[in-house]
């Protein structure tokens, strides 16, 4: 186990590099010069090369990426002269948000698309297999934008029970005033990975019913819910968990829509506004932050179903 842990761990490096290479390049590349939108229209071209000079963009970009790897290497994610504060710093102010609205659409997807799976798995060709399927089919196919403005609309507008918009912290505003406010945004960021969990978890359910040894447990009369929670459910597990834990990594990657709906200071938002300012510091740590999550995650996945299956070793 310890052995895996360590080769994953390694096998960070080469992606990270890669990743960061390929995102150092894309937005160095791209047309559109950060100094002279900081500077405004009215900035002379000696003011606009000394803050060049000052942001080390005068430098080849070989040598660009170099010192910005090294800073790297001590923690330092560079300076956003935009925002007129370390990256470090304005990273953590925006990614408690953004994971505390991805831990609530992840809850909801799970919480909704795991029992709703479950049932039509059981209730397979009944109405209420092709009313969940079909309530499935709607979740993956709704945007998460159109389904925010329906939410708003219906839920603040027109019954006034939750905020239409804007982001209280627990520790000011505590808890339940928090979940009012993350309630709606986590909701329409989830509900596609809803719709992708109950059919994740209708099609585990449904194969390990059909397997012999299922039959072979029926016939010698093991009860139904024995059945279905001490062996179905059980081995069904790694599935249904699989894509709830990639149902985390893509909630992250669209929480862009949500904080943008809802007014919410997180990742999404900030990493918007720095593609349009060419803050380049900003857009380069959070794409190697949210990469890095990435494949954690993924690690934390595969360390957990060693732990639950004893099928699975890990060489």
């Amino acid at each position: 186990m310890l052995n895996y842990i360590f080769r994953r761990l390694l096998a960070l490096i080469p992606v990270l590099l890669i990743v960061s290479l390929t995102i150092f390049l894309l937005i160095h590349l791209v047309p559109g010069d950060p100094a002279a939108a900081m500077l405004g229209e009215n900035a002379t071209q000696e003011q606009i090369d000394a803050l060049h000079t000052a942001m080390g963009l005068d430098l080849p970009l070989p040598l660009q990426y170099l010192r910005w790897m090294g800073r790297l290497l001590r923690g330092d994610l560079g300076t956003s002269y935009f925002m007129k504060g370390t990256v470090n710093e304005i990273l953590r102010d925006h990614m408690v948000p953004t994971l505390q609205q991805t831990a609530v659409a992840v809850a909801f997807a799970a919480l909704v698309g795991v029992p709703l799976g479950m049932i039509a798995a059981v209730h397979r060709g009944r109405a209420a297999d092709r009313l969940i399927s079909g309530f499935s089919t709607v979740g993956v196919s709704m945007p998460s934008f159109l389904m925010g403005l329906g939410l708003v609309l219906l839920f603040s507008v027109k019954l006034r029970l939750l905020p239409s918009s804007g982001y209280k912290e627990i520790a000011v505003a505590g808890w339940r005033t928090h979940m009012r406010y993350m309630l709606l945004p986590g909701i329409a960021l989830g509900f596609i990975e809803m719709g992708l969990i109950i059919r994740m978890t209708r099609s585990a359910v449904l194969e390990i019913l059909s397997a012999d040894y299922m039959r072979m447990a029926r016939s010698k009369g093991v009860s139904r819910v024995r059945l279905f929670l001490k062996h179905a459910l059980k081995n069904a597990l790694i599935g249904i968990l699989t894509v709830v834990g990639l149902s985390f990594i893509s909630c992250l990657g669209g929480a862009a829509v949500t904080e943008t709906i809802f007014n919410i200071p997180g990742i999404g938002k900030l990493t918007l506004n720095a593609v349009m300012r060419r803050d380049y510091e900003v857009v380069q740590a959070v794409v190697l932050v949210v990469s890095l999550l990435n494949v954690v995650c993924t690690l934390i996945l595969d360390l957990f179903f060693a732990m639950i299956d004893p099928r699975i070793r890990l060489q």
